[in-house]
């Protein structure tokens, strides 16, 4: 059980590398499906976890990882904690614009309201963008397939004058100082 380091190996010319870890599994095939099929200019790579660490075994044949993002399901607590504890197992330096989180079912009325806020806080104690995506529907898996590429694509150095460094500045999730409030009356 190491560190995945985003450094430790050379990229590829013209391929991002993106891991989606989902610990249920449900969004996750139909996003990394998506993502492959939009993309035509570039070569993506897919992989898929349930959790980290990785495995071992393929270490010195595994590329490096350009993106990773953490599928959230917001009904499922399980998903959450998942998501929380594979973080201990990521090097620093993604933390650098190379890590992202990606949450279904923010409109769901079954979903307690605490567990947005608690994801809102990790991403924004962690300087990572978050996003917000259907899987319900086509449209909400294709929409948040493209947000991905993007960040994906500036993670991976194939878009000119900018740094996934510098897209997380612009777009890292920030907690309003009064959420702790819940007072909307």
């Amino acid at each position: 059980m190491s560190l995945l380091k985003p450094f430790s190996k050379l990229p590829g010319l013209n391929t991002a590398n993106i891991l989606l870890v989902e610990n249920e599994e449900q969004f996750q095939q139909k996003l990394a499906d998506t993502v492959v099929l939009q993309e035509k200019t570039v070569n993506v790579n897919v992989r898929l976890a349930r959790s980290l660490p990785l495995p071992m075994e393929n270490e010195e044949s595994r590329p490096r990882i350009d993106l990773v993002v953490f599928i959230i399901h917001l009904t499922s607590e399980l998903s959450f904690q998942s998501a929380e504890t594979s973080l201990k197992y990521l090097d620093p330096g993604y933390f650098q614009g190379k890590v992202c989180f990606l949450v279904t079912n923010a409109r769901n009325v079954s979903v307690p309201p605490e567990r947005l806020v608690s994801v809102r806080k990790l991403a924004a104690s962690l300087h990572c963008p978050l996003l917000c995506a259907e899987d319900q529907t086509t449209e909400g898996v294709t929409t948040a397939a493209h947000r991905l590429l993007a960040i994906l694509k500036v993670a991976a150095g194939l878009v000119p004058m900018a740094t996934g460094l510098y897209l997380s500045t612009l777009t890292r999730c920030t907690v309003p100082s009064d959420i702790d409030q819940q007072n909307f009356e």
